[in-house]
């Protein structure tokens, strides 16, 4: 469930995601020193996004999925707008960054977000929740190539195989994908990649930025609830009623899944470093797992939590940097 910047350029995403890269750069600060101890932060933030899954299975039970996306962006925009203002941050200056940050924008909220939307009409909540878990393998896998200093290792290599191994062992394609709708796991795959390839692109182009991180991301989510807000209203209707459930859900998704987790996630960065904060990534599938299970009564076959498993310890190979 990931949000991110040139100072964060990685993932969530979620939500998402849905969490940071080792990439992130956010120096600490000596003397702020925050008021709850980093260890419950983290678990916070493990939660908001392990149930950001949950909360959009709901959300499309009222509402179409960009809908869902565009009022999640919007919620989401307003924390950080907020966070600005107290902070008295501005927004980038230079057409050139706007014009990045709205590829990132793209790549990163408004494509991720609402392919997973979309995904959740046919699949579990969980099974949305694992493919996100994927995201370092696509990472990694493309790192490979596009990323010339970040050369591969033996076991950062058999990371990448063995995620991949997870993924298959999720999916059940012995069994035929044990009844799962492919075209929704596709998407939710799909949102899982698109992470990275934002990442990627950040990283090249917006790497060297001298505006703040809460300002670079501010303009982001801003300029992904613009795209929504012109492909909404031609892709969908206006709802004939108002569900307050699948509304509560949605200003939950954004105001926190969104917007109080990227501020989360910073402060982390800042604390521990990224290396420590990007372990969130490894808690949220557990978490979108428990969640739909215990709250939507998501079933679930043995294939789930064994494979879940096997994604997580390759995505962690694949993190193994090359001792010196």
């Amino acid at each position: 469930m990931s949000t991110v910047t040139a100072a964060t350029p990685g993932t969530p995403g979620a939500p998402g995601t849905p969490g940071a890269s080792a990439e992130a750069t956010v120096p600490p600060h000596p003397r702020a020193r925050p008021r709850l101890d980093w260890r419950l932060r983290f678990a916070v933030l493990s939660l908001i996004w392990g149930f950001s899954f949950l909360l959009i299975k709901v959300g499309t039970e009222g509402y179409a999925p960009f809908q869902v996306t565009l009022g999640r962006l919007v919620f989401g925009t307003a924390v950080l707008a907020a966070a600005m203002a107290v902070k008295r941050e501005r927004l980038p200056r230079g057409l050139r960054t706007w014009g990045h940050l709205a590829v990132a924008a793209l790549l990163l909220n408004a494509l991720p977000f609402s392919l997973f939307a979309y995904a959740e009409l046919t699949i579990p909540s969980t099974l949305a929740g694992i493919c996100n878990a994927t995201s370092p393998l696509w990472g990694m896998a493309l790192s490979l190539v596009a990323l010339s200093e970040d050369r591969p290792t033996r076991v950062r290599v058999a990371g990448l195989g063995i995620g991949f191994l997870g993924v298959l062992t999720v999916l059940g394609v012995w069994q035929g994908f044990h009844g799962l709708d492919a075209t929704g796991t596709a998407m939710a795959l799909l949102a899982s990649l698109s992470y990275p390839v934002g990442w990627i692109y950040v990283r090249r182009t917006l790497a060297g930025s001298s505006s703040s991180h809460l300002s670079l991301t501010g303009a982001q989510l801003l300029l992904a609830t613009v795209q929504l807000a012109v492909v909404t209203p031609l892709c969908t209707a206006l709802p004939t009623r108002v569900s307050l459930v699948p509304l509560l859900a949605v200003v939950a998704l954004g105001a926190l899944g969104t917007g109080v987790a990227v501020l989360i996630q910073y402060g982390l960065v800042a604390e521990v470093g990224p290396t420590t904060a990007q372990m969130v990534t490894y808690f949220i599938p557990v978490i979108a797992t428990a969640a739909g299970v215990a709250v939507l009564n998501e079933s679930l076959h043995w294939t789930t939590p064994v494979g879940a498993v096997i994604v997580l310890v390759g995505a962690a190979l694949t993190q193994v940097k090359k001792r010196a």
